[in-house]
């Protein structure tokens, strides 16, 4: 991927990632935030306009190329992985990132996004999770929790969600990671990690839509709550929450579990902060990343940050490549006729 070297180009404002495009968003709306911070990462890597690509499917989250002075595709729904795919492959030294939200990637995009992933294309997917179809104007999407009252389902719904980080480990992610619209210098971090992998990068970001949905994660992501309801994963670190870093998760026969570490457990065990488990980001098995992608808000503190980066040796399109170059070397160069009139042929009547 190409970038400006700092200390030969200077990195460019913010600003210039603007365009002239009025932005159409419900006022209030997380995907402004969200912007703001895609902006100020690509300004702060250094990125090359005529070298950056957003392709998006259909959602309000897919205005977003509008929005961004880049080249951009507005594609069809669901099949921005597709669309990227093609792109990168075509030309992989391009940066190429895929917006998308929760109904476009995982309800008619479902099947797009985990070959995208299994084939770990060197894409960068964002994906704009606010647990409802807001563009038609309020349906149950595929991450509304189970009997959410929604337009279409007036009983409640009665489909489990799916996680998404769970749904990209088990199709292959190799990059995972969870931000939130509203916590933009966190954010900001995990779009860099994203944007450094070998591979396809899939980030959830936790979104509201203030019209349809208000308030889906405000018991997670108020600032007054945040401390105690969101654990940040950070490599190489322990796994501390909580306001006064007083709480932890350990591993207890395949599980996550939450302890204190200034009271004893119900055994009479008093936790310290070096028997917590300490987090590998790197690690090529996707066990434990698969067991924290589905961590409920119910009993447990919601991942945030990286939580898998594991780099292979070379990307599918490198991968696509290669083997065209080889395909050359072993055979001449043929016409197309001649490779029509090869091998066995009929003359239908």
């Amino acid at each position: 991927m190409t970038a400006i070297d700092p200390t030969t180009k200077p990195a460019p404002d913010k600003k210039a990632w603007k365009t002239d495009q009025e932005v159409r968003w419900c006022p209030g709306c997380g995907d402004y935030a969200i912007l703001n911070a895609v902006q100020q990462t690509f300004s702060e890597l250094g990125l090359e306009h005529d070298n950056t690509v957003i392709v998006s499917g259909i959602g309000c989250s897919s205005r977003f190329p509008y929005y961004m002075n880049s080249y951009g595709f507005h594609s069809i729904h669901g099949r921005a992985p597709a669309v990227a795919t093609g792109l990168k492959i075509a030309n992989p030294k391009l940066d190429v990132w895929v917006v998308t939200g929760d109904g476009d990637a995982l309800s008619i995009g479902g099947n797009h996004l985990a070959h995208v992933l299994r084939r770990n294309v060197g894409l960068k997917i964002l994906m704009f999770n606010n647990r409802i179809y807001g563009l038609t104007k309020g349906q149950y999407s595929p991450t509304s929790p189970m009997h959410k009252v929604t337009k279409s389902t007036p009983l409640g719904s009665l489909d489990r969600p799916f996680q998404p980080l769970a749904f990209a480990l088990g199709a292959g992610a190799t990059f995972i990671a969870r931000g939130i619209d509203v916590m933009g210098p966190h954010l900001r971090d995990v779009l860099k990690a994203a944007h450094e992998h070998r591979g396809t990068a899939f980030v959830e970001i936790w979104q509201n839509c203030n019209i349809f949905n208000d308030g889906a994660f405000e018991d997670m992501v108020e600032r007054k709550v945040r401390d105690e309801r969101l654990i940040e994963f950070r490599h190489g670190e322990p796994l501390v929450y909580g306001a006064a870093s007083d709480k932890g998760l350990v591993l207890d026969r395949a599980k996550l579990r939450s302890v204190s570490l200034t009271e004893p457990d119900a055994n009479g065990k008093l936790w310290t902060k070096d028997e917590l488990l300490v987090w590998d980001a790197h690690d090529p098995e996707p066990g434990l990343a698969f067991i924290v992608g589905q961590m409920s808000e119910a009993d447990l503190p919601v991942p945030i940050g990286v939580l898998r980066s594991v780099d292979t040796d070379t990307p599918y399109e490198t991968e696509v490549h290669d083997q065209i170059r080889e395909a050359r070397e072993k055979a001449p160069e043929r016409s197309l006729d001649a490779m029509l009139q090869s091998g066995e042929c009929w003359d239908v009547v």
